[in-house]
């Protein structure tokens, strides 16, 4: 399946269910894969005011701050996610937001 027919489909699971974080983190997902960056930061912003400790939304949103060269923003996504991860006690997420910033901090 290509990438417009997933976003096509994913649109359609949003009428349906338009508050599904799955649905909405997923859309968010193919967008910035298909370099629709303003529309997977909104799809992103979505899923955390539904559920503002989802870490994995933090994550794509500093993902898309770090591409555009925006070290400080995604550095401030990345230390929110990792303060949910630690709340979780998520040790996969912790360590992938630790080598984040560590990336961009060095």
């Amino acid at each position: 399946m290509e990438r417009i027919d997933r976003i096509a489909l994913l649109k359609e699971f949003l009428i349906k269910e338009p508050n599904d974080i799955f649905s909405n983190y997923a859309l968010g997902i193919e967008c910035f894969s298909e370099q629709k960056i303003e529309q997977a930061i909104l799809q992103f912003e979505k899923v955390l005011s539904l559920n503002s400790n989802y870490s994995p939304a933090y994550y794509q949103l500093g993902k898309i701050f770090e591409a555009q060269l925006k070290n400080t923003e995604a550095i401030d996504y990345y230390k929110k996610g990792l303060l949910i991860a630690q709340i979780a006690k998520d040790n996969k997420s912790i360590n992938e937001f630790n080598e984040a910033i560590f990336l961009l901090e060095d």
